[in-house]
């Protein structure tokens, strides 16, 4: 296959990522609101309730995340957090490969959160519904992994 082949295949493959939902998946002892993504993703929001909040980005979605929940792009994103680890000694969400992995990672984790772009399965509650998003952007939705 060659380089331009290659590249093609994944310029098709973020503009069917960006066409597709985007869901906040966090684990069932988190009581998350829509309008609390942005701060837990951005290490302002670190508890829900007395539960410890810990968020995972996934490679598979993170441009669609960071673009349509942020509203930034990878570099921003990587440079907020640099200066807050700096500042304040946080450290950003480790990094799921997949939406398998950030299912298995929310499944398995008390406080964990992340986020897909595939339909949750079969036994994923609701949450919330979705954020309010402008026109032509992703609707956030956030459900809770059982």
């Amino acid at each position: 296959m060659s380089k331009h082949t290659r590249w093609l295949l994944v310029l098709l493959g973020l503009q069917v990522a960006q066409a597709a939902d985007l869901y906040v998946i966090c684990n069932p002892g988190v009581t998350l609101a829509a309008a609390d993504v942005r701060d837990v993703f951005m290490g302002d929001k670190q508890f829900a309730g007395s539960v410890k909040l810990l968020p995972a980005d996934n490679s598979a979605a993170q441009g669609v995340f960071l673009s349509k929940a942020l509203n930034m792009d990878a570099g921003k994103y990587s440079v907020t957090w640099t200066k807050k680890s700096f500042r304040e000694g946080a450290n950003p969400p480790p990094v799921k490969g997949s939406d398998a992995e950030a299912f298995e990672y929310v499944k398995r984790t008390p406080g964990a959160c992340s986020y897909v772009v595939t339909q949750p399965p079969p036994g994923v509650v609701t949450v919330s519904g979705p954020v309010v998003a402008p026109a032509g952007t992703v609707p956030v939705i956030v459900v809770s992994v059982q």
